[in-house]
């Protein structure tokens, strides 16, 4: 069974730090470009970040640029996303997804993951 399993998200401080990890099952990432995604309540689901399948590339989006970094580690079948200097606009269901080029790509996300929440407060 094909799946991926977020972890690492809770409650944290603003301008605190979390690392959110992306792991995968029943198949090998190395293959795949893999996307970070985020939905606050009541919003639309928006990309954060992509890296490729060799890690070559990676993009972010302008509201996190500077703040949070993708990184994998193939070896481990994992992707990580490290969050710093959160504030509480960052707050949402955070979510892992692997798209079916190995590249990034707007569309073709084939596999996700069930999400992990994300709270920062005060």
């Amino acid at each position: 069974q094909l799946q991926l399993v977020e972890s690492g998200g809770g409650l944290v401080q603003p301008g605190g730090s979390l690392r959110l990890s992306c792991a995968a099952s029943g198949f090998t990432l190395d293959y795949y470009a893999i996307g970070w995604f985020r939905q606050a309540p009541g919003k639309e689901r928006e990309g954060v970040s992509c890296i490729s399948s060799s890690g070559g590339s990676t993009n972010y989006a302008d509201s996190v640029k500077g703040r949070f970094t993708i990184s994998r580690d193939n070896a481990k079948n994992t992707v990580y996303l490290q969050m710093n200097s959160l504030k509480p606009e960052d707050t949402a269901v955070y979510y892992c997804a692997a798209n079916i080029s190995p590249k990034c790509r707007v569309a073709g996300y084939n596999y996700w993951g069930q999400g992990t929440q994300v709270t920062v407060s005060s």
